[in-house]
């Protein structure tokens, strides 16, 4: 997948879309991901002993990956992301991303 744990993306499509958030989880079998502060849902909740009173809470739920765009942390702007080789530790193939408009690796 193209986004990763605590990268900053922009929702492009749907009812969240212009908003910004961190990724707070990955779900690669779904091909989905969980951003703070996008999607939000009202859940009703019965009561537990962790919230003995239960009731309607807010929380995030998961966007199809292909609904957001990663932020490069280079130039601060959404992008579509590329992959290139380098070599990394030991002689070692690694593959890192590269951001198409500022071409720099992150």
């Amino acid at each position: 997948m193209h986004v990763h744990k605590n990268d900053m993306v922009l929702v492009i499509s749907g009812n969240s879309r212009g908003k910004t958030g961190k990724v707070l989880r990955v779900i690669p079998e779904k091909q989905k991901i969980l951003v703070e502060g996008v999607n939000i849902r009202k859940r009703h909740t019965k009561p537990t002993t962790k919230m003995p009173a239960g009731g309607i809470m807010e929380r995030e739920m998961p966007v199809h990956s292909s609904n957001v765009m990663v932020v490069c942390p280079k130039c601060n702007n959404a992008s579509r992301i590329g992959y290139t080789t380098v070599a990394g530790v030991g002689g070692r193939k690694q593959k890192m991303r590269v951001c198409k408009n500022c071409n720099e690796m992150f």
